[in-house]
């Protein structure tokens, strides 16, 4: 089998189904990314530019569409130069919205598309006008609308897709949700696992918290209202004043990865740390860790907190989960699908510092009450998504669609 992978950011979510694809006799794995670092045994990575970027003059409705068709193109240019070397590929797998498979039925139109799906933007019901003192206007609900420009076409061409969640395909609409299947990529549960009596000593940073007995953690790609940061800085305050041995970890990058830019260039976390008052001895934010040392970190945790709004459900919780971590979570749709409240995890309001600092405080008062709760979060993750199980049924889907 021939399989040509579809990426910017290489290897993102393919990263254990191109190795293991490439490990097996006969099949030819190619990888079409704009990034230069990194590699996979087996995978022959070949690199795409687009010839520019999106001009500043274009309508800001349309300037997703711009970026995402230069994408295309450049992709197109990529696949042109691989059929001329004899690549003919039985399937494409791209990551759908950004515009890497907009073309791809047109240079390889006996190959099986496959979109990799991730979110479909609605103006009304889910992340968009969640927040109520965040009300979008016609103009984002126009901007919106066109931002699935490039999703659609990805919708009409491909042969079929995958959404990791339920919530995730249901933000498709209903004419294209019988392309989608749901199913998750999996989670390691043999490396993302509890380590009883876990110190958190990360020598790299300069961070030693080996004598601390509560720590509550939370991790993040970027530190925006998206995934509550903005609550969580509000809990750390309210934690930090109620429990004088308590530290806070935060790992993550101090940027906004989904959502609004704060204006004049300030971060949430400047505006946080300017607005509240922090004990910063007790306040450590770790920036982005390699995987060891963020591993370290939950299973050194006390509690795990994770805020979103009804999005995209990050790969952290889940990783958290298969930790055995006491995890303190908004009751937003995504989480919903995860966790049933006192079962195995403690549910909270988003927008309730208050609430979500209440209940971390009952966490860390009754620790041994938590232990079978901590116990079902990682059964819920190896019984249902471990990559051990779901990898081998991921591969069987991509055999059954070339064979179709």
């Amino acid at each position: 089998m021939r399989i040509l992978f579809l990426h910017s950011n290489f290897p993102a979510q393919f990263r254990h189904l191109a190795a293991a694809l490439a490990k097996e006799k006969g099949n030819q794995v190619v990888f079409g990314t704009t990034r230069k670092e990194g590699g996979i045994p087996g995978v022959a990575k070949v690199i795409y530019n687009p010839s520019r970027n999106s001009s500043p003059e274009t309508h800001h409705y349309v300037r997703n569409l711009e970026t995402a068709v230069l994408q295309g193109q450049a992709v197109y240019r990529l696949a042109l130069k691989l059929k001329e070397q004899g690549f003919v590929t039985d399937i494409v797998y791209g990551h759908s919205g950004w515009g890497p498979t907009l073309f791809m039925k047109d240079i390889f139109p006996k190959a099986k598309l496959l979109c990799y799906y991730e979110w479909f933007y609605r103006a009304h019901g889910s992340d968009a006008d969640f927040d109520p003192r965040d009300p979008i206007n016609e103009d984002a609900e126009a901007r919106i609308r066109i931002k699935n420009a490039p999703i659609l076409i990805d919708l009409y061409s491909c042969d079929r897709g995958l959404a990791l969640t339920s919530w995730q395909q249901q933000q498709f609409p209903v004419e294209f949700r019988r392309k989608i299947i749901v199913r998750h990529d999996g989670v390691d549960t043999d490396y993302f696992k509890p380590k009883p009596g876990a110190k958190l000593v990360l020598p790299e940073i300069n961070l030693d918290l080996s004598h601390v007995q509560e720590i509550v953690t939370y991790a993040t790609r970027g530190m925006e209202p998206y995934r509550g940061f903005p609550q969580f800085m509000e809990v750390t305050a309210l934690i930090q004043q109620q429990r004088p041995n308590c530290h806070i970890v935060v790992v993550g990058q101090d940027r906004v990865a989904y959502g609004k830019q704060l204006p004049e260039g300030q971060s949430y976390k400047q505006l946080m740390l300017e607005k509240l008052s922090f004990d910063l001895s007790r306040l450590h934010f770790t920036g982005l860790l390699p995987y060891n040392q963020y591993l370290q970190v939950l299973q050194a945790s006390s509690v795990h907190v994770y805020l979103t709004r009804p999005f995209v459900l990050s790969w952290s919780m889940l990783e958290a989960m298969a930790t055995g971590c006491l995890l303190v979570a908004s009751n937003t749709p995504p989480v919903l699908e995860f966790i049933k409240d006192g079962f195995n995890g403690l549910l909270v309001d988003f927008f309730s510092p208050e609430e979500i600092a209440a209940r971390v405080n009952e966490a860390l008062n009754k620790p041994e009450a938590m232990t079978e709760i901590r116990a079902k979060a990682r059964k819920k993750i190896k019984k249902k998504y471990a990559l051990a199980d779901l990898l081998p049924k991921h591969i069987q889907w991509l055999k059954e669609e070339a064979r179709r």
